[in-house]
């Protein structure tokens, strides 16, 4: 079997391509003709806002799905539309997985237990019906979780993963301006984020895979760029998901600590590729054209600097 990192990784390599596409999409982001017809069709309604996002995500899977390896939906944009917009994720991931992509969904789930048993099988596995037969409910590739609640709040998941062949990111050194207030506090006079990255190490070391990176990834933004490098090196076998680029402020020479050998991370761009059309100020209509253009331009950004 192949694990879920290297799953990512072979598409990576495949594509020539480190990057994964967030779809984080706000009705502002949603061109007008698109939240038109879903108003024409549903109301001015919650189900009307999901279908223009579900609309708008299909025309971005669609243009990305031969050169982008991945997308990362992340769940508060799709929550803030109650049930119609939870259906709408479900929906998103199923047609991402049916192009071809590697679905990170990005929840940042933290809790203990049963609890995170019950996040992992949502999110990850396998959820068991009233007869007693099993179905997936997201089917996700890999999670973002926070693990700051410590063991408790990760082993439940590991089981997971290497039953379902799944993958998850640890938060370690985040990409917003305050990640420092507490991810930088020393302990023993190490900062957190270096401990929390060793705890990935750890989780991770029965479930490596091909290329030597485990089922155990990690958060690691591209506004941190000494931290980045440096984490690189202390963290031999875990795959990293780089925040940050682009509409944040990280540049292609920030994220090139984040890899070795050419591989080792995946970096995110959301608004930078929805939002294209936007700011190459084009008709609406070519917004998966340009969102297309963009990933390109990204890619070729990126690859410049990773050898």
């Amino acid at each position: 079997m192949t694990m879920s990192m290297d799953k990512l990784i072979q598409k990576i390599v495949a594509m020539n391509n480190p990057t994964v596409a967030g779809l984080d999409p706000k009705l502002d982001f949603i061109p007008g003709y698109i939240k038109e017809k879903a108003v024409a069709g549903y109301g001015n309604t919650l189900k009307a806002a999901a279908e223009a996002l579900y609309e708008f995500n299909v025309g971005l899977i669609d243009a990305l799905c031969d050169i982008v390896p991945a997308v990362k939906p992340q769940c508060a944009y799709y929550e803030m539309y109650g049930a119609e917009g939870v259906d709408c994720l479900a929906r998103t991931i199923r047609y991402a997985k049916a192009k071809g992509m590697y679905v990170i969904t990005d929840g940042k789930r933290n809790d203990i237990g049963t609890t995170m048993e019950a996040y992992a099988k949502g999110h990850l596995g396998q959820t068991q019906l009233i007869d007693g037969s099993f179905v997936e409910p997201f089917g996700g590739d890999a999670l973002t979780v926070n693990g700051y609640l410590g063991s408790d709040g990760i082993k439940p998941l590991l089981e997971t993963c290497k039953q379902q062949d799944k993958g998850i990111f640890v938060l370690v050194k985040t990409s917003n301006p305050s990640s420092g207030e507490l991810q930088d506090r020393l302990i023993d006079g190490r900062p957190v984020y270096e401990i929390m990255g060793e705890m990935c190490e750890s989780w991770g070391e029965d479930q490596r895979g091909e290329y030597g990176y485990s089922a155990v990834g990690a958060v690691v933004g591209a506004t941190y760029p000494e931290q980045l490098t440096e984490l690189r090196e202390k963290l031999p076998h875990t795959f990293f998901l780089v925040p940050g680029y682009g509409a944040q402020g990280g540049g292609a020479q920030d994220v090139a600590g984040a890899f070795k050998d050419g591989i080792g991370a995946v970096v995110n761009s959301s608004r930078g590729i929805m939002c294209a059309y936007k700011k190459q100020e084009l008709d609406e209509r070519a917004f998966a054209e340009a969102a297309r253009a963009e990933a390109i331009r990204m890619r070729d950004d990126i690859m410049s600097v990773v050898k």
